[in-house]
């Protein structure tokens, strides 16, 4: 999975957006106001942060040596992926996991309100 093809995933999921509040380098990626994805997408190898399942977060940092504890997050619930070292179609489904898990997160009404769109 290329840089663009991160960007365009993220983008793809329902009212996500691309901000960014640390640095001009670090995409910060939204749903309603909620980050579920963070990366420098220019950086090398490319990494992203991505919100996890506590009990899975653990399984998948043994399971795959390109998973660790997401660096300066929470690291309980973060995941620090380092793309190029794993399978696109499963970068592709820990996307989807993070931006589910913020939805789920989300006050009833802006669920609702997703749902809509």
């Amino acid at each position: 999975m290329t840089p663009a093809e991160l960007r365009s995933f993220c983008l793809a999921r329902t009212a996500a957006v691309e901000e960014f509040p640390f640095d001009s380098e670090t995409s910060v990626f939204k749903v309603q106001g909620k980050m579920f994805a963070l990366s420098a997408l220019d950086a090398r190898p490319l990494k992203v942060n991505l919100k996890c399942d506590p009990d899975l977060a653990v399984q998948l940092r043994i399971q795959y040596e390109a998973i660790a504890p997401g660096w300066h997050m929470n690291k309980r619930h973060w995941n620090t992926v380092t793309v190029d070292q794993l399978p696109a179609a499963l970068v592709r489904e820990l996307i989807e996991d993070s931006y589910d898990l913020v939805v789920a997160g989300l006050p009833r009404a802006e669920r609702l309100r997703l749902d809509r769109e």
